[in-house]
């Protein structure tokens, strides 16, 4: 790798790390500005701002808004009559309806004065820091409100306590009674036994009534029999059974993700040969490359089995996740699905919609797919971006899905990319477990720097001598001068690592001199082997097999 002029090296990120950017969020909410047709991108304020939420649904549709009449609205009249306030005002008389139902019917103690609801709505700032959904729109907190009245009446009432503990006993018990969390639930549920309000799902959450909106299409947001009058609370409601309320909202965009094994599929073709000649400037595409570079694999399929958790529901193997929006093919992701990750090999993409950065937004999907699998596998864990090229502009972009980590090709160590890019700056090559050595403060033997270390095949025949050739320092060993070292080698003892691994080292087939030996039988083909280039060896294939896997280590001829 040292003698190429753009070293690659793997790259991962382990995805219950993962803390996204930014431009990461930005590129989320790009997608979902989309979907749900907003035209302002920019927008600082959503609460005010006129093309935000419910706002941009009646600015689209105030052409087809009309009065009772029949007569055409004046300008400026649905402006007026579809502002959030209004609506606001509206759940919350639906929420002061139901606190009222609730203590009428005794299901909260009694209180000189009932708290009047206030509804808000969530922004996309909130959104994005209770990790919610865009579909939450309104909240309200009226349950701690509650709760914090019902138990200042109470300390009201209560005459000083003389009955010591037992009175705490009684207070703790009627708190857990009164608890924000219970009057949610208790309101949550008295709202949508009378009905709730229409277009959305009344939850509690922590102690919060929050409104869901169940619109994927053009639908009613407030019911039709809601008269003029002024609520107690000075909030005016209009009568909204003269609007054309199924114009109120716009016709969400719908995302679908699909994962499919992977084969060849005419519509994914046509759009991979689209991709490649308006943005790679292919000249010509044939199926048969195609095929060959993103249909054949030669990971053998795994079905899903309730009985192991190591395979996730769409099992083991190769994939090609499609991205549809409205039912057309927008994107392709392949990956290539194992027990222990998902390895993202390529993404193709329609140019029309270029502007969605639907690479940036792919990555992002397929690390909460790994998290959402770990239900199902726990040792599904990593998100490999295949290889990083630090010299190559184009492939800076995977180091920005962070905690990511590179792995060392000598000594199979991961390190931080963060501590790697530092010394990467100044060299494209670096030997990156010694970063990781210098960091730790532990120390490594030195490896040579080349594809193949020479220093182990060398000791073989007995040329190579206990002296760091970098310092010149003799090597001590305190029972070098003893004779049975190489027997005690060729028994299965490990001398570093894990001794889990202890029997499938010994028994890795190397590569020597054009030789194949068993590591546990190296000592007995070849003779003795100074200790320090055993010892060497050993760290290698422990961190060999820790990063094939036991399997592949048994059956892979490890070449030192």
């Amino acid at each position: 790798m040292e003698r190429t002029c753009c070293p690659s090296y793997t790259i991962r990120l382990k995805a219950s790390d993962f803390v996204p950017s930014k431009e990461q969020a930005r590129v989320q909410k790009r997608m979902q500005r989309f979907l749900d047709d907003v035209k302002d991108e920019d927008s600082k304020d959503e609460m005010n701002h006129p093309n935000s939420s419910m706002n941009q649904a009646t600015n689209a549709s105030s052409s087809k808004l009309s009065t009772s009449s029949g007569k055409q609205s004046p300008p400026g009249t649905c402006e007026n009559l579809c502002k959030d306030g209004e609506f606001l005002c509206y759940l919350a008389d639906k929420i002061d309806s139901a606190i009222n139902a609730c203590f009428g019917a005794g299901e909260f103690p009694s209180v000189p004065q009932l708290p009047k609801a206030v509804v808000k709505k969530v922004s996309r700032q909130m959104k994005n820091k209770i990790m919610e959904t865009d579909d939450l729109l309104y909240t309200s907190s009226i349950s701690f409100q509650i709760s914090a009245a019902i138990r200042k009446s109470w300390q009201m009432d209560e005459k000083p306590a003389k009955l010591g503990s037992s009175l705490q006993e009684n207070q703790s018990e009627k708190s857990s009674d009164v608890s924000p969390k219970v009057i949610a639930e208790k309101l949550a549920e008295s709202m949508e036994q009378d009905g709730g309000v229409p277009g959305f799902l009344t939850k509690a959450c922590n102690g919060h009534l929050n409104f869901y909106s169940t619109v994927n299409t053009t639908s009613k947001l407030v019911p039709e029999d809601i008269h003029t009058q002024t609520s107690k609370g000075g909030c005016s409601k209009r009568s909204f059974s003269s609007i054309n309320t199924d114009s109120l909202t716009r016709k969400r965009r719908k995302l679908e993700i699909r994962m499919k094994t992977s084969s060849f599929d005419p519509e994914e073709f046509a759009l991979y040969r689209k991709y490649q000649i308006r943005v790679h400037n292919d000249e010509i595409v044939t199926e048969n490359s195609y095929i060959r570079f993103l249909v054949d694999t030669p990971i053998i399929f795994v079905p899903p089995s309730s009985l192991d958790d190591t395979v996730p529901p769409c099992g083991l193997g190769s994939f090609h996740q499609q991205y549809l929006i409205d039912g057309k093919l927008v994107a392709v992701g392949v990956v290539d699905i194992l027990p222990r990750c998902l390895s993202s090999k390529y993404l193709f993409w329609d140019p029309d919609v270029g502007f969605l950065s639907l690479g940036k937004y792919s990555a992002l999907q397929e690390i909460n797919w790994i998290k959402e699998m770990q239900v199902h596998c726990p040792d599904l864990q990593y998100y490999y971006l295949g290889y990083y090229i630090h010299t190559c502009s184009k492939m800076r972009y995977k180091a920005a899905y962070r905690p990511s980590e590179l792995l060392c090709p000598l000594r199979y160590r991961w390190v931080p990319y963060d501590i790697a890019r530092l010394f990467l700056d100044k060299s494209p090559y670096v030997v990156l477990s010694d970063i990781a050595t210098t960091q730790d403060q532990v120390p490594l033997p030195q490896v040579s720097a080349s594809p193949v270390d020479n220093s182990t095949v060398d000791c073989l025949d007995g040329s190579s001598d206990d002296v760091n050739e970098e310092t010149g320092a003799q090597y001590e060993y305190p029972d070098a001068g003893v004779d049975d070292v190489h027997c005690r080698e060729a028994k299965n003892v490990l001398l570093m690592g894990d001794s889990r691994y202890a029997d499938i080292i010994n028994n890795v087939v190397l590569d020597v001199n054009g030789s194949r030996v068993r590591f546990k039988e190296l000592q007995q083909v070849f003779g003795p082997i100074k200790r320090r280039y055993i010892v060497e060896l050993e760290r290698k294939l422990h961190r060999y097999v820790k990063v094939v896997g036991k399997k592949l280590a048994s059956r892979i001829i490890y070449s030192p």
